[in-house]
């Protein structure tokens, strides 16, 4: 038997939530310069500010500008951390929880009021080889994430996966800016494994 199309999963991890946001704080901090986030590239896809910093990049994007950092524009299998996470050690926590390849991974912020429409990723879910995982840090009940019709019912320091081949979209009516952990990640058998079983749970 196939095993299903699964559009969202809570996965197992230990996130010290106060120490995650702690990371955050001192990126923040960090990001007082100008070209430390960068508008999301697809501008027909939003409605008021939905911006990333990059911390994990390809390999040949490492000294380049942040847009290219933050978005796997071209080719390659080597990615390595931006220095910018030298300051995130409970992100390094995160990250060896997770015993699959590790592509991309930044922080993605929809400030308050702002939109992300309808859309797809498209090959971009566990059925392609590929898996996308959220984190929220900074959020609230009036942000909502729906993938294909359904309501994620993620809450801050939870991981989850969800099916970005799926059309997807979020809604942040909140009064303060929403900042989520995303990593992108090669879908090997461990997480899968995870995937289906956070599913029969």
């Amino acid at each position: 038997m196939e095993n299903p199309v699964i559009s969202f999963v809570k996965l197992p991890c230990v996130i010290q939530l106060a120490a995650l946001q702690a990371d955050v704080e001192a990126l923040l901090h960090h990001s007082q310069r100008v070209d430390a986030w960068v508008d999301h590239v697809n501008k027909n896809d939003y409605a008021g500010r939905w911006d990333v910093m990059p911390l994990r990049c390809q390999r040949q994007h490492l000294n380049a500008h942040p847009i290219l950092q933050g978005f796997a524009i071209a080719e390659g299998d080597e990615w390595e951390n931006l220095p910018v996470m030298q300051q995130c050690p409970e992100i390094h926590k995160l990250f060896n929880q997770l015993h699959c390849p590790i592509k991309a991974a930044r922080l993605m912020r929809l400030t308050a009021g702002a939109e992300i429409k309808p859309h797809r990723d498209h090959g971009l879910s566990i059925e392609f080889g590929e898996a996308r995982l959220h984190v929220p840090i900074h959020t609230s009940s009036d942000v909502n994430f729906f993938v294909d019709n359904k309501k994620i019912p993620m809450r801050a320091g939870e991981l989850w996966y969800f099916n970005a081949n799926q059309v997807h979209e979020v809604y942040n009516r909140g009064s303060e800016d929403r900042i989520n952990l995303v990593i992108d990640c090669v879908a090997n058998k461990w997480l899968c494994e995870q995937i289906y079983s956070g599913v029969l749970q």
